[in-house]
């Protein structure tokens, strides 16, 4: 049975995928206990969670990257071809820099470490159902050494290419990438640069969405 949430809403409806049942039953129980939150099935692996994807059109899932038969990145990938309304959060324990690029250009919504408090994950389940893109800290510093260099080129493509040059992260979105690695929250963010609390959300998804487009045009290596 469907619950309702607090006001009569209907809750965020959540996949967890994870290859340890452990750790999904833990966060299953948690998250559970979230008058907002109703998590409707379990994969153990990249390939159950796109079926459970296709089967039940969930809100949100709950990614891992390192799992048997199917990984994350390729479950995302499918995921974002095949169902585009559903949002995608990676829960991770890896900060390796080819994961949080490959995740990030596959089509998630927000990369986060399993470092994080259960709260935290509820908070970002709740974020990204309302539209936002997440960056953890973690996440902003890898992007910052990616992104912030002046003479940024794409592979092996000249500086002054147009594409290049519209890849630069503005001065603005460097900004707020810096505060992010210092752990700052958006509304905390939009009171130090005094602008509204949207315009960094924005921000942020253009961020994700010039580290996905630059995947595209990155020559093959």
């Amino acid at each position: 049975m469907t619950q309702v949430a607090a006001g009569g809403a209907e809750p965020i409806r959540v996949v967890i995928s994870d290859d340890h049942g452990l750790f999904r039953r833990g966060l299953r129980m948690v998250l559970e206990g979230e008058e907002d939150i109703e998590v409707v099935a379990e994969a153990a692996d990249g390939r159950e969670a796109v079926a459970r994807v296709e089967e039940l059109a969930p809100d949100v899932v709950l990614m891992d990257l390192r799992m048997p038969r199917m990984g994350g990145i390729e479950a995302t990938r499918l995921i974002r071809q095949l169902f585009p309304t559903t949002r995608i959060i990676v829960l991770t324990v890896s900060d390796e820099e080819d994961d949080i690029y490959g995740a990030v250009k596959a089509g998630a919504n927000g990369y986060m470490l399993k470092e994080v408090s259960i709260e935290e994950v509820a908070d970002a389940v709740r974020a990204v159902f309302a539209g936002q893109s997440l960056i953890s800290p973690a996440l902003a510093s890898k992007l910052l050494a990616e992104f912030s260099a002046p003479a940024m080129s794409l592979g092996s493509r000249a500086v002054d290419d147009p594409a290049s040059r519209s890849l630069r992260l503005t001065e603005r979105e460097v900004g707020v990438l810096k505060l992010v690695a210092l752990g700052h929250e958006n509304a905390e963010i939009a009171r130090q640069l005094a602008v509204a609390e949207s315009t960094v959300r924005n921000h942020v998804a253009n961020i994700l969405t010039k580290l996905q487009l630059r995947s595209q045009i990155e020559p093959a290596t």
